[in-house]
């Protein structure tokens, strides 16, 4: 019992590890606002959570953003991360207690789709209410600045719900679909592997 334990509890700092190393590699999406960039630490989190647990998923988001802010700081007073532990559980969270109950490839398909549609929600509330006032109070803009920033990169984008429509729903979209895809393709590869290091 004790060395199962033990076994899951590195198993976590591992994942939590992989995840924060893949977040060092974020990068902007081409007709995409310039602060939303893209990574893929939600991999291992994915995995974590549908071998472990949905606590166990939460675990390894709090400890990757924890070595985050270790080895590099904040250059957002923390907004930016907080940030990140809210979409890394909008899409684990649901995603793993949906697929607790149908660990099938339909039941990993649609756990996905609903992480992914509570993550683009959550997106879209932690943006308009959070991060994008606090960028304009921080740095003495404001929305039609934030707007201008995103037309430069899309020139459709021109009011407030066109920067939600056209850049923070597909960003996340596409982010999630690919990170999703990714992680459907490995999952069942390597989760054998780790169910019997784990037992």
């Amino acid at each position: 019992m004790k060395s199962e334990k033990t076994r899951k509890l590195v198993l976590i700092a591992v994942l939590s590890a992989l995840s924060a190393v893949l977040m060092v590699f974020r990068f902007p999406l081409p007709f995409m606002p310039p602060f939303l960039s893209f990574d893929f630490a939600g991999i291992p989190e994915l995995i974590g959570a549908f071998t472990l647990g949905p606590i166990a998923g939460i675990f390894i988001i709090v400890v990757r953003i924890i070595l985050q802010l270790a080895l590099a700081g904040t250059n957002s007073m923390f907004t930016g991360e907080l940030q990140s532990l809210m979409l890394s559980i909008a899409l684990v969270l649901p995603a793993s207690l949906v697929y607790q109950r149908n660990n099938t490839k339909q039941g990993a398909v649609k756990a996905m789709a609903i992480g992914t549609f509570m993550n683009v929600i959550v997106a879209v509330f932690t943006n308009l209410v959070i991060i994008i006032p606090f960028y304009i109070s921080l740095y003495g803009m404001d929305m039609g600045m934030i707007i201008e920033m995103s037309r430069a990169v899309n020139p459709y984008v021109d009011s407030t719900l066109k920067l939600v429509l056209l850049g923070i729903v597909p960003f996340n979209l596409i982010k999630n679909a690919i990170v999703c895809l990714i992680t459907f393709v490995i999952y069942k590869k390597i989760s054998p592997i780790i169910k019997r290091y784990t037992k």
